[in-house]
């Protein structure tokens, strides 16, 4: 049997192309897709629930105008909170009460980092992992504290220390939870 080389070389050059290279590189898109939706539509359905079970508890009609049974409150308060007039203080230090709420956001955004999208969608070192998602989410105290002094009001100060503690107290028990679960997992290696 007789293999034609030019054959091989133009069967090699089209499974090697780079079409092939680009419409996989968007195909893995699909299921990270997938999953922001369901974790969006998730926290809308767990907002919903919580605000119908709350106002079953108090004995109060809950949110019921924002589409059918109430369905689109959430969207609509997020809208809101978009729309809403941005007051900045008169005698406050305007990029500190401006960057303090930035840097709690973006800690939160980017603590998403350690969501390893690998091989198959498998998680992988799960242990560094976590360390790295506890120290970026550690950083939202400090824009608590930054927006409460840029305040430049002592009743605003003491609302920014307030939020940074509580923030603070549920991210120790947390963390404990997580590193013993993450040591565990490195033991049994």
């Amino acid at each position: 049997m007789i293999i034609d080389t030019t054959e091989v070389q133009t069967i090699n050059s089209f499974s090697t192309s780079g079409f092939f290279k680009e419409v996989y590189g968007l195909i893995w898109i699909i299921p990270i897709l997938t999953l922001i939706l369901e974790i969006t539509i998730g926290v809308l359905v767990i907002v919903w629930l919580e605000r119908e079970i709350s106002a079953a508890i108090q004995q109060r009609i809950g949110p019921e105008y924002a589409g059918p049974l109430g369905i689109l409150q959430a969207i609509a308060d997020g809208t809101k909170l978009l729309l809403k007039e941005d007051l900045l203080p008169s005698r406050g230090d305007i990029r500190l009460f401006s960057v303090g709420p930035s840097i709690a956001v973006i800690s939160v955004l980017l603590s998403y980092l350690v969501i390893p999208f690998g091989y198959r969608l498998v998680l992988a070192d799960l242990g560094i992992g976590v360390f790295l998602w506890i120290a970026i989410s550690s950083i939202a105290p400090i824009g608590l504290l930054m927006s409460g002094y840029g305040s430049n009001n002592k009743y605003s100060f003491s609302g920014g220390l307030r939020a940074a503690a509580q923030s603070i107290s549920y991210e120790i028990p947390l963390t404990l939870c997580v590193l013993s679960i993450s040591l565990l997992q490195v033991q049994l290696i």
